[in-house]
This record gives C-alpha cells, sequence and structure tokens, in this order.
C-alpha cells in the first residue's frame, strides 16, 4: 500500500489559493457533513475547543472521503501532542504561539523521524494503515505539512527567520491574539491590525513562504486574498451553527 499523498501540501507549495474551514464542534457527523461542502482544508481544533484524541480520531475518519484535508491544530507546540496527531493520521498540523525560529525548528522536528528529527517510531498506527504502507517510516516524513502560527509583535519581529526554518510549509497570521497583543483586544479590524496583517503577508511573499488566515466576513477574505493570502478559512463550523440557527428562529418568532 502506497501512503497516501497530502493534497493540501502540494497545492500549498504550487501557489495554489487553498480555501478553508474551521471546525470548532468537536463533532464526527458534523465534520462529515462539511466535508463534502467543497473546502480544501478544514481545520480541525484542539487548542480552543474541547476537543480529545479519540474525538479527533473519529473526526479523521468522517472526512476521509471528503474534498477537503484535514489540518489538525495540536493545543501546543508540543513534541508529546504533536506526536500523538500524526499517529492518528494526520499529515498536516498547524502549531500555535511559535514566537522564533527556534521554536519553529523544534516545531518540524516534532514532525520528523529520526535522524531528520524526534518523532518516536512506530510503524503499526493509523498513519502506516496499520503496518500496510510500504516503508512508511522512510516515506512519512515526505508528505507531512507543517503550518506555524505568528499571532505576537514579538512574533512578527521574526518573520522572516521563522518562515526560512526548513520544513515550514506555511505561516499562518492569527488575527485575534495579534489585535491583543498590538493592544486592540476583540478587535482585528482596527487599522494597526489589518495594516500589520497586510505587511505580514507582504513580508512572506517576498521570501516565498505561504500565509494564511482566518475570518467570517466575506469582504475581509476577499481583501486578504487579494493582498496574498494562500490559504484562508472563510468560516468556523460554530458560527454557521449559530447564525442560521438564530436568523431560522427569528423568522418564525417575529412573526
Amino acid at each position: 500500500m502506497e501512503l497516501q499523498r497530502n493534497r493540501f501540501k502540494h497545492d500549498l507549495a504550487a501557489g495554489k489559493l487553498q480555501i478553508g474551514l474551521w471546525c470548532s464542534l468537536c463533532s464526527s457527523i458534523a465534520a462529515e457533513i462539511v466535508s463534502d461542502s467543497g473546502f480544501d482544508w478544514l481545520l480541525l481544533d484542539t487548542e480552543h475547543a474541547p476537543n480529545e484524541l479519540p474525538d479527533l480520531l473519529a473526526e479523521l475518519q468522517a472526512v476521509a472521503a471528503g474534498s477537503g484535508t484535514p489540518i489538525v491544530r495540536p493545543a501546543w507546540n508540543d513534541t508529546v501532542l504533536i506526536k500523538r496527531v500524526l499517529d492518528i493520521g494526520a499529515q498536516t498540523v498547524l502549531l500555535p504561539y511559535v514566537q522564533n525560529a527556534e521554536e519553529a525548528r523544534r516545531a518540524v522536528a516534532a514532525t520528523r523521524y529520526p535522524p531528520a528529527g524526534v518523532r518516536g517510531v512506530t510503524g503499526t498506527g493509523r498513519a502506516a494503515r496499520y503496518g500496510r504502507v510500504t516503508d512508511y517510516l522512510k516515506k512519512a516524513d515526505s508528505e507531512i505539512c507543517v503550518l506555524v502560527q505568528v499571532e505576537t509583535r514579538t512574533a512578527l519581529d521574526q518573520l522572516e527567520a521563522i518562515a526560512a526554518v526548513p520544513g515550514v510549509d506555511g505561516v499562518f497570521i492569527g488575527p485575534s491574539d495579534l489585535a491583543a497583543s498590538l493592544g486592540h483586544i476583540g478587535n482585528p479590524a482596527h487599522p494597526e491590525v489589518q495594516a500589520a496583517l497586510e505587511d505580514a503577508v507582504r513580508r512572506l511573499m517576498s521570501v516565498g513562504k505561504p500565509a494564511g488566515i482566518l475570518t467570517v466576513n466575506d469582504e475581509e477574505a476577499k481583501r486578504y486574498i487579494g493582498w496574498g493570502y494562500l490559504f484562508v478559512a472563510v468560516g468556523m463550523d460554530v458560527g454557521l451553527l449559530s447564525r442560521n440557527a438564530d436568523a431560522l428562529a427569528k423568522r418564525f418568532k417575529a412573526s
């Protein structure tokens, strides 16, 4: 059996725009529903969602046949958390709160088998199709995609150094945490924050590194894409459910 090709990783490297959806409902059924909606990627969150490993495994199984490549965000840039996510079959990880090049190097090392990294060795987990993938241990690194989050003023000052770390496939700019770091908590639309977001993607493009971002506002998403952001989450499953449920109730309660 051959190792699964990471479509997201290769399309991102080819400069293709990747439109995604943030998934925080911690439900395999919800994940399965949106997996057939046509998104290029689905972010399965464990940092700001009560998602644990068995639930995450069920979500990965649920989206396997859909159009969107699953991306998992571990709760922290932690070697053990990353290892467990990779072993259950995730090939792309989004690692929060990377502040400098050294932290980016540690993130990459956690996804690579020795001697290139420090990922613990097992060839019998779901990632290896329970031992059926030929030479999984020798091939796995080539299909792992590492995305790191830059979300503070300190990290922005180190942006080019972070992006230059070998094995970093893309840099995600976190608008909400960046807004807080810049003194505008709860207001990522503030002009200073927006200027920082535009400057960040410009700097990343100048060094040839794809930039990512999240927004639930259509006009913002279009603006970010116009600026050059290449992997863009344009909504959240929680928001889709809450807004549509609120609107439906309002239409009938109002009458």
